[in-house]
């Protein structure tokens, strides 16, 4: 006699519920992933195996996986370092960060009068994502969208390393990139695995009490646009 539906069959084999060892693997593979790009040096198998709490056979497997996607790798010490798949991603993603930060900047780039940017951290250098010129003032900062600089130079790289610190800004410089240019950045907080800041550039120096506020704002609105 068959069996009639949502009974089991006698001695049936019965499936096994895997979404708890799938979601337990892709967490420790994502925290993996965040262990390796917070670690300069790289990581050894047995620094990763301690902190992420498993065994060095667990991280193989992780390391395994990852690295067949291009997401992590070893170097010829043996030490896992990020892979160019991430890169990958990040510039996937960039398109979507720029449209996201868009209307904040165009608002800074009208109150303040000055060229707005949007400013992530690639390859350890700061890289101007996205850029807004003012559309009423006579003359104003060309600054080029893809635009690269250290991150100890300038306000928006100084700004990325501030936020780095825990310290909010604004951050103010004069003449570090470009000779006669002055800038006012602040860093984007509170958005998981984004470095970057929100400023202007202009001709004339700045007003860093009123228009620190204004990009202070922009950062607050891009974090919650972006978040």
């Amino acid at each position: 006699m068959s069996a009639r539906t949502g009974e089991q069959v006698p001695g049936a084999r019965q499936p096994v519920a895997r979404g708890g060892e799938t979601s337990q693997t892709l967490d420790r593979g994502l925290r993996l992933l965040h262990l390796v790009a917070d670690a300069p040096g790289g990581l050894t198998v047995t620094e990763a195996a301690n902190r992420l709490g498993i065994g060095r056979a667990a991280v193989y497997r992780l390391v395994g996986a990852l690295a067949g996607h291009g997401m992590l790798r070893r170097d010829s010490d043996g030490r896992l370092r990020l892979g160019a798949g991430v890169l990958h991603l990040a510039r996937r993603a960039q398109p979507l960060l720029a449209e996201g930060a868009l209307p904040a900047l165009r608002d800074l780039a009208e109150v303040a009068g000055a060229t707005a940017h949007l400013t992530v951290v690639e390859g350890g250098e700061g890289v101007a994502l996205a850029v807004v010129e003012p559309s009423w003032t006579s003359f104003h900062v060309a600054y080029r969208t893809g635009a690269r600089h250290p991150l100890g130079r300038g306000a928006a790289g100084r700004a990325i390393l501030a936020g780095r610190a825990g310290a909010a800004g604004p951050v103010a410089t004069s003449g570090e990139l470009q000779s006669g240019a002055y800038g006012v950045a602040a860093p984007v907080l509170g958005v998981p695995g984004l470095e970057a800041s929100v400023g202007v550039v202009a001709l004339a120096p700045l007003d860093v009490g009123t228009v620190g506020a204004q990009v202070l704002a922009a950062a607050t609105a891009i974090a919650e646009a972006l978040g």
